[in-house]
C-alpha cells in the first residue's frame, strides 16, 4: 500500500474468523507460565514513563497485566484514564492528553505510548499532535492503515455513533461522523497523518487476527513490523508481544 492509502483508510468490513478470538485465553495463560512475565530474559528499563492505552470498547482494567509487567522491568507505567473506549476518539484524546501531561511532568522525560487496536490509534493521534512529550509509539494489533474490522465490530461501532449523535443532537451539535472516514476532527486529522520524525514507532500484528485485517496494523517500512502468532484481543496478554515490547523500549533509548 502506498502513502496516500495511508492518509486516506478506507472504512468496511474484512473477511476474518472472529471465533479464534475465543482463543485468547491460551495467550494469557502462556504469559503466566513464560519467564517474561517475571522479567526474565528481557532487556529491562530506565524508568521512562510509558502509557498503555486500551482498544475499542475496552477500558485501562484488562491492560493490568501489562501495566504492572511494565514496572517490574524497570519502566514508570500509567494508565490511560481515558474511561471505557466507547465514545468519541476525539474526547478520548483529550482525556490521554492530561494524562500525558501529568506523566510528562512528573517524570520530566518524554512519553512511550503502548496502544492496542483503536488505542493505538489514539497513541498515533496523540504523538501527531503532542510530539514534543513523545519519544515512542508502539501499536499493538492497530488498523492505522486502512479500517477493515469484522462486521459485528463495524455494528458496535455504529451503535456507539448512534448514542453520540443522540447526544450531540440534545446539545444543538448535528456533527456525528464518528468511527466514518468523513470524520474530520482533530483525531481523526492527525490519525491519518504520519508521525513526525522525532517519535520512534513499530508495529506488532498477527495473521491469526480475528477483528481486523492485518494488513490495516503494519507499516509501509517493513522493518518497523514484528509478526506474532496469537489472537487480536490476545496481544495484550502474548509472552512474544511483551518480548517484543521489552526489545523495542529498550532499542529506543
Amino acid at each position: 500500500m502506498g502513502a496516500a492509502e495511508v492518509t486516506q483508510p478506507r472504512l468496511g468490513p474484512a473477511n476474518v474468523p472472529l471465533w479464534r478470538e475465543a482463543l485468547f485465553g491460551v495467550d494469557w495463560l502462556s504469559l503466566r507460565l513464560s519467564p517474561v512475565y517475571y522479567g526474565v530474559g528481557v532487556p529491562h528499563g530506565d524508568g521512562s514513563p510509558v502509557i498503555v492505552i486500551p482498544g475499542f470498547l475496552g477500558s485501562d482494567t484488562y491492560l493490568f497485566e501489562m501495566y504492572y509487567w511494565l514496572r517490574r522491568i524497570g519502566y514508570k507505567s500509567y494508565y490511560s484514564r481515558i474511561g471505557r473506549n466507547a465514545e468519541c476518539p476525539d474526547i478520548l484524546r483529550e482525556r490521554l492528553f492530561e494524562t500525558m501531561a501529568q506523566a510528562y511532568a512528573e517524570t520530566g522525560q518524554k512519553l512511550r505510548l503502548i496502544g492496542h487496536s483503536l488505542g493505538g490509534l489514539l497513541a498515533r493521534s496523540a504523538a501527531v499532535a503532542r510530539p514534543e512529550q513523545v519519544a515512542q509509539v508502539i501499536s499493538l494489533a492497530a488498523p492505522f492503515r486502512d479500517m477493515r474490522v469484522h462486521p459485528m465490530v463495524l455494528a458496535a461501532a455504529g451503535f456507539v455513533r448512534g448514542r453520540i449523535r443522540g447526544r450531540r443532537g440534545r446539545n444543538g451539535n448535528v456533527q456525528h461522523d464518528c468511527y466514518t472516514t468523513e470524520c474530520t476532527c482533530a483525531f481523526a486529522t492527525a490519525a491519518r497523518s504520519e508521525l513526525p520524525d522525532s517519535v520512534s514507532h513499530a508495529a506488532i500484528y498477527t495473521e491469526t487476527d480475528g477483528v481486523v485485517d492485518w494488513r490495516s496494523c503494519v507499516e509501509e517500512d517493513d522493518r518497523l513490523n514484528t509478526k506474532v502468532s496469537g489472537t487480536h484481543a490476545g496481544l495484550a496478554f502474548n509472552p512474544r508481544v511483551y518480548r517484543v515490547v521489552a526489545r523495542l523500549l529498550a532499542a529506543a533509548r
